[in-house]
């Protein structure tokens, strides 16, 4: 068994708390498929006074130098969100030798290409599979396993919150307003909906994984986007009277004839989809 991998996290929020507390009760089975102990050395925290018992005995900190100037950390993990400072904050750690892996799709949409190089020029591992639908393997198998196929299109529900919405659209008969604060309620949307409601988090992802999936570049703004705020009842009918749901999908299309296309809206799909089944906070 090699040295013990120890791990600087950037962020203490759900996702970042999660990240311990799995690590914690799957030790033995990581241990053994990694062949090596996994440890979280440092947490990276706006205020470490600010009481944290889910992180048990972790040491916490309010300065980034604690964990890039720390020769024994060996992998920075990411989970803060937002581009600044993430950003930044990713690209130091790489300067610095040390690997970063991260969930922020707002930083891999818009500047990973700087990732990338930065990646490349200093010999460490980018790794963002939880960037887009965390838990689907679909970046992986898309930068390595379907190397040898060309892709055609890709489809796919990857926010949570709109399909949790459209669900319980479609499910209770509730209006757009309705079922947006139960989704608030329930931690799901944000007090500020709009990057999931107008289709931005979608499209961030789409940019990803049309980049990937097609070998190209494309970027935020090249994606058209339509989010779900004008979906009324009457159109949730309408859908169910033809033998459609409503689904917001993140599409990208790469022919000879026009190119690539990526966009995001809301789609009548089949009740017989694949898709169509997938409901609640699900992705697909």
């Amino acid at each position: 068994m090699g040295k013990i991998i120890k791990i600087g996290l950037l962020g203490s929020g759900t996702v970042g708390s999660g990240v311990i507390r799995v690590l914690e009760m799957n030790r033995p089975q990581i241990t053994e498929r990694v062949g090596t102990p996994i440890e979280i050395k440092t947490v990276l925290v706006r205020d470490v006074k600010k009481p944290r018992p889910q992180l048990g005995c972790v040491k916490l900190t309010d300065k980034i130098e604690d964990i890039l100037d720390d020769p024994e950390i060996d992998v920075v993990v990411e989970l803060m969100g937002g581009i600044h400072p993430a950003r930044e904050y990713m690209l130091r750690a790489m300067e610095a030798g040390k690997s970063v892996v991260t969930a922020n799709k707002d930083v891999v949409a818009q500047f990973g290409k700087d990732m990338f190089a930065m990646a490349e020029k200093k010999d460490v591992d980018f790794r963002f599979e939880a960037s887009v639908g965390g838990g689907i393997p679909i970046i992986t198998p898309l930068k390595q396993c379907l190397t040898a196929n060309r892709i055609t299109e890709i489809l796919g529900i990857v926010n949570g919150t709109t399909n949790y919405m459209l669900t319980k659209m479609t499910e209770c008969g509730a209006d757009y307003d309705t079922v947006l604060k139960e989704a608030q309620a329930k931690g799901y949307a944000e007090a500020n909906p709009s990057a999931d409601v107008d289709g931005l988090d979608a499209a961030r992802k789409a940019a990803i994984l049309a980049s990937l999936a097609f070998n190209t570049r494309v970027q935020l703004e090249d994606v058209s986007v339509e989010g779900i705020t004008k979906i009324t009842p009457d159109d949730i009918e309408y859908a169910k009277d033809l033998g459609y749901v409503i689904k917001l999908l993140a599409v990208g299309k790469d022919s000879d004839e026009n190119g690539v296309d990526v966009r995001v809206h809301p789609v009548f799909l089949p009740k017989t989809h694949p898709l169509a089944s997938v409901n609640g906070v699900f992705n697909a």
